[in-house]
Parts: structure tokens; sequence; C-alpha cells
């Protein structure tokens, strides 16, 4: 009996070491994860055999891959349109989400393109439970400074961005103004059509 003890003790231990010194994988804070993102990013914009205007469409799409994936843009879309989204089908949902993400895209990809080698500086985050804010300013070359902060929220091990705020004004609060306004004036059916006209644009422009 007592080598039976012996031999439960000995296993219970080598369980309890094994367990122990097992390695945890920690999720990586949201202003790391961002900061990861935004870091490869750049390493596109400043590539040199990218900046050729024959290469623009091979760098947007190393940047959409790079970028996109870090953001939610079904959270996105369903606060841009607010309280309308629940009076939408499931089908309508669906085409909402891909036309208000072929826009975002491309402008978002717009104005990351604009950029000069500013310094990104991030000044901290705010975590409540599975939602953060994650704080950065932008510095020129001409000593100018503005502020961009992201919202995020954790799905998985992933902080995903639902918002991004420059100078205080929300991307998601004012596409959901302008939204509302068309809608409230014309029909969701007239937003929807004026959307895809907006991305049939951009696309023949890029």
């Amino acid at each position: 009996m007592r080598c039976r003890n012996s031999f439960v003790a000995l296993v219970a231990s080598c369980l309890f070491i094994a367990i122990t010194l097992s390695p945890v994988r920690a999720i990586a804070g949201p202003t790391d994860q961002i900061k990861t993102t935004v870091d490869k990013a750049l390493v596109v914009l400043k590539d040199p055999s990218l900046k050729a205007v024959a290469k623009t469409k091979e760098r947007r799409d190393q940047l959409k891959q790079i970028l996109f994936a870090r953001f939610d843009f079904i959270e996105m879309a369903k606060r841009a349109l607010g309280s309308d989204w629940r009076r939408r089908t499931a089908t309508e949902q669906e085409e909402f989400v891909h036309v208000f993400t072929g826009l975002l895209e491309s402008a978002y990809t717009d104005t990351i393109e604009s950029y000069s080698n500013e310094k990104i500086i991030y000044v901290g985050e705010r975590l409540d439970g599975t939602y953060a804010d994650v704080n950065s300013k932008i510095l020129t070359a001409k000593g100018a400074e503005f502020s961009i902060n992201y919202k995020a929220h954790l799905i998985g091990d992933e902080w995903r961005v639902y918002d991004v705020i420059v100078e205080n004004i929300s991307m998601v609060n004012n596409f959901r103004s302008q939204f509302s306004r068309v809608i409230a004036n014309s029909s969701y059916e007239e937003l929807v059509r004026k959307l895809k006209a907006k991305a049939d644009i951009r696309t023949q422009k890029n």
C-alpha cells in the first residue's frame, strides 16, 4: 500500500510540474497588436520597389491584407447604420457590410498612402473588459501634431478595431450622421445606391 501511495504521489507531482511549466500563450495587448499592424503597413509604404505607379495595385493589395485583418467591418457597419441595422433583412445586412467595407477600404487606403515619414507615438491605452481605447499621435516634420485613436474589442485573442477617431472626430459617428440623413430624406435603398456609386468612382480612380 505504501508503494502504491508513493507512486500516486509521484504521478501527481509530475502532473503538477508539467502543468506549471507548460508555456501559457499570453494575448498581446491592444496597443501592441495595433502597433504591429501599423508597423507592417509602414514597411510596405517605405518599400522602394512598390512606389512606382505600375505597382499601385500590388502595394494596395498588400496594405489591405495587413491593415484590414485588424478591422471588424461587420461591427463598424452595424454601428454606422445605427438603429436601421435591425430593420434590415439578413440579406440586406450582408449586402450593406460588403458595400460599406469596399468603400471604407478604399478611403482608408487613400489616407494611409498619404504617409510621408511622420512619427507615430502611442501615448496610452484604456481597458474595460473586452473593450479598449488605444491613443496615438502623429508628429509631422513641420512640428504639427494630431491624434488618431482606435476603439477595439477582443475577439478570441485578436483586438479588432471598430472605430477610428481622428482629432476627436469618430469615423463611425460621422458615417452614421450621413447615413441617417440620407435614409430620413430618401430611403435605405437610396443610401445603398449612393454608396455603390461612390465605390465605383473610387475603383475607377484607382
